[in-house]
């Protein structure tokens, strides 16, 4: 029988992870038919079915099952091997793959990422936008930005940005044929705009906090989106009032495009937490990215931050106005 080579056992398990061969291919950067000549040329070299497949679904057999376990280890430990060298280097390289929520993508990650590359030119970044809390060891990511209470316990985390509050707002063109409400039960005759968290399919409660005062108020209304600038935009719109978080609309609320309502009234959430799992040695690209956001938030970095902020003016990069405060941030929570 032919030697095996590590390029088709790697295809194999990108496979087999996803069970998907567009998305392995897409994973591993070639074209659907490269890997699906990949898996056959493998499939006939052992001379054994690795896969069922159907025109709607790909299976493990159980020698692909098989080999997959025995597989996995070989494969981490090549990884490490290669990782290890880098060490050697005068400047880190390789490459780090990041998931992000949403609205940090779009309003928070700009200035950070492009003063991290122009530090470390040599790693590549690829970044995924995510809302649905995906398993970041299943999927192959590094590490994840995301908010502290959809963090998994068994990860080592660090803060990013402080927390922030939710807040109901609504358009001027709304309010002209809407009484603005005094307390927050008053928005249960409102139109309001609700959202579906896509990470367990629920839809967000309105909850407000005063002094030590605290209501959770059962709204209605007649739209309902699984994404936070959809409702950013209804609320632009004049369709209704939206509950969003404070870093989304200052900017709309300063030019009169929104009004705050129950000013007196919002919702602290914990701030957004870069988490990765809790193994011995991280890889050489996310361990300089955790010292370098451990820099960024002592403030070692603000100067740098602020005039790659200069470059931009819209979504990735100008969006976000605010430095973090400057302390010292545990890695455990």
């Amino acid at each position: 029988m032919a030697r095996v080579q590590l390029s088709e056992l790697s295809a194999f398990a990108a496979v087999a992870d996803s069970l998907s061969f567009t998305k392995a291919a897409a994973h591993l950067g070639c074209s659907l038919p490269t890997i699906s000549q990949t898996i056959k040329s493998l499939e006939e070299r052992l001379d054994v079915r690795l896969f069922n497949r159907t025109t709607r679904s790909v299976a493990l057999t159980e020698a692909g099952e098989r080999l997959l376990a025995e597989i996995q280890p070989i494969l981490e430990r090549v990884d490490q091997a290669i990782e290890s060298i880098n060490a050697f280097r005068d400047k880190p390289m390789g490459t780090l793959r990041l998931t992000v929520s949403r609205v940090f993508a779009l309003r928070g990650l700009g200035p950070l990422i492009r003063s991290f590359l122009a530090e470390y030119p040599d790693i590549h970044l690829e970044l995924a936008v995510d809302d649905t809390n995906s398993d970041i060891v299943r999927n192959r990511f590094d590490a994840g930005i995301r908010a502290g209470h959809r963090v998994e316990r068994d990860m080592k985390v660090i803060r990013v940005f402080d927390e922030c509050s939710f807040v109901a707002v609504a358009a001027p063109a709304y309010l002209a044929s809407h009484p603005a409400p005094a307390v927050p039960e008053d928005l249960q005759i409102h139109n309001c705009i609700r959202h579906r968290v896509p990470a367990d399919d629920t839809l967000q409660p309105w909850i407000f906090d005063k002094g030590g005062e605290r209501t959770e108020i059962a709204v209605d209304g007649s739209l309902i989106v699984n994404d936070f600038d959809l409702a950013l935009n209804a609320a632009l719109d004049g369709i209704g009032v939206a509950y969003l978080v404070e870093p989304m609309i200052e900017e709309h609320l300063a030019e009169g495009r929104l009004v705050r309502l129950l000013p007196d009234w919002g919702y602290a959430t914990p701030g957004l937490f870069l988490y990765h799992p809790s193994r011995r040695q991280p890889p050489m690209p996310l361990q300089v990215f955790l010292d370098f956001v451990k820099r960024w938030r002592s403030g070692a970095t603000l100067d740098a931050i602020s005039r790659a902020a200069e470059y931009g003016t819209n979504g990735l990069v100008a969006a976000t106005s605010h430095r973090p405060p400057i302390h010292a941030e545990p890695n455990r929570r």
